[in-house]
């Protein structure tokens, strides 16, 4: 038996291939008969996941801890805006946002498994309008901070360069020169690493999860102070 991590033993292999079938059956003739199958195998070992996460991110960065219903993203995609009406997700994620934060707003860590891979990520993706006014005006006054984050040793080589979609002319509002213009142009502001889909299989994953996730907490969190909620209480301590 394998030894367990706060209560997650892994993701079993056939959980992986419920979601390699999904994706050549996604059709509800196909997936509501086999529901059952899918929260035994795979919506059950999520739970135990996101809980562990929960019970280390109490530790060091309590402000994220996140309910595990709302953690964990619906089997059920949204297709009212899309060309692609597959009715189900291939991949099960989860999210942990900051506390009063509304909706999926801000900074966030996420993860996600698939048959293919295992994405851990965090930051900010696609943030409306004003949001994103408000973060720019904040990286534009509090960019040589968020060198300082980046330039972590530790961080760039684990999760390696900051990515995310860019404009092609630097916003409005700030001046051609501006030192904080490769920060000013993106659209998103995201860290984030694949690794193989087997490191779901054990146990180990809540550590390769938890580990990531203490190393973006200062960056996610940087991200997040133009929002109108308190700072979260970071113990720097803990992450490095």
């Amino acid at each position: 038996m394998r030894q367990t991590e706060g209560g997650f033993s892994g993701f079993p292999a056939e959980g992986l291939r419920f979601l390699k079938s999904l994706k050549r059956n996604n059709r509800r003739d196909w997936f509501q008969p086999r529901k059952e199958i899918y929260e035994s195998i795979l919506k059950r070992p999520m739970t135990e996941l996101v809980e562990a996460i929960n019970a280390d991110l109490a530790k060091v960065a309590p402000g994220y801890v996140t309910e595990t219903k709302k953690a964990i993203f619906r089997i059920y995609r949204d297709t009212r805006f899309s060309h692609d009406k597959t009715p189900y997700k291939t991949h099960i994620a989860a999210v942990f946002g900051k506390r009063g934060a509304p909706g999926h707003r801000g900074g966030m860590l996420y993860f996600h498994v698939s048959p293919v891979e295992v994405e851990i990520a965090g930051g900010i993706y696609h943030p409306e309008p004003e949001e994103l006014r408000q973060l720019r005006v904040h990286l534009s006054d509090n960019h040589l901070e968020l060198r300082r984050i980046l330039a972590n040793k530790r961080l760039r080589s684990v999760l390696g360069e900051l990515r995310g979609e860019e404009t092609s002319r630097l916003p409005k509002g700030f001046a051609p020169d501006h030192p904080a213009q490769d920060f000013l142009r993106k659209k998103d502001l995201i860290l984030d690493v694949t690794l193989p889909q087997e490191r779901a299989l054990g146990p180990e994953l809540l550590r390769e999860i938890t580990s990531r996730f203490r190393l973006m907490l200062p960056f996610v969190e940087f991200l997040n102070r133009p929002l109108k909620t308190a700072p979260a209480k970071l113990d720097p301590r803990l992450f490095f």
